[in-house]
């Protein structure tokens, strides 16, 4: 718990998990292709993909919302860590994470679930992607928020124990 919002760290897929969001490690033009989008895809609908193309394409700093499809989660935020060129850095990442949180408090929902951002066709490590992603988040709960709980849930144990590590600091 910190400052009110629970934050849990979750071995799993997040497709599965029941919050108001998912939060879309994305890509500018909203394609989704392999990596968490294809997860989100195959699980919740190819009419995410398709709601979310026509919202885009979209600079990296900004995110976009869409339906959940069958997903047991109501929305999925859309944030694009890269273009189409699947390049990414920490700058993008911060981006992000800042929109995906942007876009949560202005649907007002209480619960999301972050995959790692960055980590899969992005490359990036994954002890740096869980720092950055853990700081923004603190940021924003410092700043205040209507969120009472954040789910950071990767299918990876290394990454899981990379946001376990992170998150032990913050609370």
């Amino acid at each position: 718990m910190f400052r009110g919002v629970a934050i849990e760290v979750v071995h799993g897929d997040i497709t599965k998990l029941e919050v108001d969001a998912i939060v879309n490690a994305a890509n500018t033009h909203l394609y989704m292709g392999g990596g968490v989008a294809g997860a989100i895809k195959r699980a919740g609908g190819k009419e995410i993909e398709e709601e979310a193309v026509k919202k885009g394409p979209i600079k990296i700093g900004e995110a976009v919302v869409t339906s959940a499809g069958k997903l047991k989660a109501k929305f999925v935020i859309h944030a694009p860590t890269m273009e189409l060129d699947f390049k990414t850095d920490e700058q993008k990442v911060r981006l992000a994470m800042k929109a995906a949180l942007k876009k949560a408090e202005e649907l007002g929902i209480e619960s999301i679930a972050f995959p790692a951002l960055g980590t899969g066709v992005g490359g990036l490590q994954k002890d740096l992607v869980a720092k950055i992603m853990v700081e923004e988040l603190r940021k924003h709960i410092e700043s205040g928020t209507r969120l009472k709980k954040v789910i950071f849930v990767d299918i990876n144990k290394e990454q899981v124990e990379a946001f376990k590590k992170e998150v032990g600091v913050l609370i």
